[in-house]
């Protein structure tokens, strides 16, 4: 099985989304997630996939997780859960899960690394949250903090977290 990689950015509050759009921009951010996602697959609920502008994202295996059993989306295979999803992806080296909540909620339970930007301002009007994190599994590896600048509306910092081993 590949390695299982939870990627995401949180406010303060646990806030990711207000209907299906980010409540940020930070550019930063969207660089780091092409960067590590890019030649890798990635796994998403239908509202995230339908949250994208563009369709699937490019130079990735794009997994979109829907019950509906007709739905289809040009270059998207289809999965109807989350290890279903999962088995579509066995040879790979890593895959990433991206949204949203119910899936990432679903996926923390035996997720091996989290990618967390914490974005440093709390999101009153949010109507999607993480789910809470229970740090006392995971061991922080790597953490990159930066201040607020002229593309960059919040401070925030990219954490790397693994699994603590059994």
């Amino acid at each position: 099985m590949s390695k299982i990689s939870i990627i995401v950015a949180v406010a303060e509050n646990g806030a990711i989304g207000k209907d299906q759009r980010l409540l940020w921009h930070l550019p930063n951010d969207l660089k780091l997630f092409k960067m590590l996602t890019t030649g890798h697959t990635i796994i998403m609920g239908r509202n995230t996939f339908e949250s994208l502008p563009n369709g699937a994202l490019p130079n990735r295996q794009n997994i979109v997780i829907t019950s509906n059993r007709n739905r289809t989306y040009p270059g998207v295979s289809i999965a109807h859960s989350l290890p279903e999803a999962l088995e579509l992806c066995q040879d790979e080296e890593e895959a990433f899960i991206i949204g949203g909540s119910m899936v990432y909620n679903e996926a923390l339970q035996f997720a091996d690394t989290l990618y967390l930007t914490r974005v440093y301002h709390r999101f009153e009007d949010a109507d999607t949250f993480f789910p809470d994190i229970d740090f006392s599994a995971w061991q922080m590896i790597k953490d990159e903090m930066h201040p607020v600048d002229e593309k960059h509306l919040y401070p925030y910092t990219f954490f790397t977290f693994e699994r603590k081993k059994a």
